[in-house]
């Protein structure tokens, strides 16, 4: 461990810039896996205190200054930014630059929006730096432990820094959860299609929770061993395991169930509405993500609540029959995380094709494995049916996805229908029913859309007898016409 960059000069193969607890356990990641590292922080004390606490780990060179920190790493120089996404990545990178040098690297592991890291990819490629966008998850315990790994940049940029990241992931079967996802903004595309499928999966724990709990009577501990078993089953998952170890708790401070104390407003950073707004631009429907969001949005509007709670006291409360069992919501969920999963997928094909990436959804799948927080059992047949049916319209359309879901929708029926009969929200649930009926249906009114279209805009229509397009005169003779 040295404490002056200037004996160091050269030596240092990674640096990390921006030592929140993100950058920090990053940075202990990869000094614990021997790779020389300097690090760097706007506030001096956390660099010295990183350095001081956690410098037995592994090769940690200390630099004051970002001068300090350019020179104590090798060439090409490989730097990881770790700061809040945004004007801050803008003003680190803004800072570096006339520091390095033609071929360096600068990497964003921060939660960048992916047109972000495109703009800044262009902007550093026309002073010759190479720049990379890093999607990076699995919260503080995986960036210490082994994350799932998302680069976005050219191919030889990530045979430069590839391997270092690759080393620091989570492995499974001794593969890395690191692989290079496509060029430029493709690795952070890729990461907000991620956390968009993680709020539709929180949210229908959540769902599966209340449901429980409001309409089979279950206490918070039961729930909790609920989950516990489940996650012994084909939803084996990181969101189950650890909704059973936060039903399981009990607040210290009153003695009541931990979940009981905690305020019912759910916070977001931003990453689902990305998601959502991104999903609608493509024209692809992810509608379990946007309930999920939605769903976030709508309990932090407590006052809202409040007020239609007061509004509506009077309104008789549904309290109709249900048949509902613990069978029924495991069957659902499952059911549900697969259709969340294939929206989020459509997404990511839609993405690729847009920017001309060529993702491969099926090594999108396999590093989201393990280190991530949506990490599941499900994606490893996930990545085998992406793999064998690559031209598969949709994940609901391959085999093992189509006969699970087929399977398992009289139980999605009946959960949806039970919430509906006692009055229990369940938006993401409902959502997917309603999606794979929509799938499903031969018919859709979009027909009747259409017609609306063309009657009140002349926005014409095309019809299933024969091919054009076509608009009827409707405030006239009404005889159609060829419009096309």
């Amino acid at each position: 461990m040295q404490e002056n960059a200037s004996r160091t000069e050269g030596r240092a193969q990674v640096g990390v810039t921006g030592l929140a607890v993100m950058g920090r356990n990053l940075a202990r990641n990869l000094a614990r896996n021997g790779i020389r590292v300097a690090v760097h922080n706007r506030t001096t004390a956390k660099a010295e205190a990183l350095v001081e606490e956690f410098g037995d780990e592994g090769d940690l060179t200390l630099a004051r200054s970002l001068e300090d920190f350019v020179a104590a790493l090798e060439r090409p120089r490989r730097i990881i930014v770790m700061v809040k996404a945004g004007e801050g990545t803008d003003a680190v990178i803004d800072e570096l630059v006339p520091l390095l040098d033609e071929g360096d690297i600068v990497a964003d592991a921060g939660n960048a929006h992916f047109a972000d890291t495109i703009r800044r990819h262009e902007a550093l490629a026309q002073k010759g730096i190479r720049f990379a966008g890093v999607g990076v998850s699995g919260g503080e315990v995986g960036a210490l432990e082994g994350p799932s790994i998302m680069p976005g940049c050219d191919g030889d940029t990530y045979a430069e820094i590839g391997p270092f990241l690759e080393i620091i992931s989570a492995h499974v079967d001794d593969e890395p959860c690191c692989t290079l996802v496509g060029p430029d903004g493709a690795g952070h595309f890729v990461k907000m299609v991620h956390n968009g499928i993680e709020y539709a999966d929180m949210q229908l724990v959540a769902e599966s929770y209340d449901l429980m709990r409001r309409v089979l009577g279950l206490d918070p501990a039961d729930i909790g061993g609920v989950f516990r078993g489940w996650n012994d089953t084909e939803l084996e998952s990181y969101l189950v395991e650890i909704a059973a170890e936060v039903l399981s708790h009990t607040d210290a401070g009153t003695g009541r169930p931990f979940v009981d104390v905690v305020r019912d407003a759910a916070e977001q950073k931003g990453t689902g509405r990305w998601t959502v707004q991104t999903a609608l631009d493509l024209g692809v429907p992810v509608t379990a993500i946007a309930e999920a969001t939605t769903a976030r949005a709508l309990s932090g509007g407590t006052a809202r609540r409040e007020a239609v709670r007061e509004a509506l006291a009077g309104a008789a409360d549904a309290d109709l029959p249900s048949s509902l069992t613990v069978d029924d919501l495991r069957d659902a969920l499952y059911a549900a995380k697969v259709v969340a999963y294939a929206q989020g997928f459509d997404m990511v094909a839609a993405g690729s094709e847009e920017h001309g990436w060529d993702v491969d959804r099926a090594d999108v799948a396999r590093i989201w494995r393990d280190g991530c927080i949506i990490r599941a059992r499900l994606l490893g047949d996930l990545a085998d049916e992406v793999e064998a049916h690559p031209d598969a319209a949709s994940l609901l359309a391959t085999p093992t996805f189509a006969a699970a879901v087929a399977e398992r929708l009289p139980a999605l029926r009946r959960v949806v229908t039970a919430a509906v009969a006692q009055g229990v929200p369940a938006p993401v649930f409902s959502s997917v029913l309603a999606y794979v009926d929509a799938l499903r249906a031969e018919r859709l009114p979009a027909a009747l859309v259409q017609g609306l279209r063309d009657y009140f805009g002349a926005h014409t229509y095309e019809r299933v007898d024969r091919d054009g397009t076509f608009h009827t005169p409707w405030a006239g003779d009404r005889v159609e016409v060829d419009a096309g």
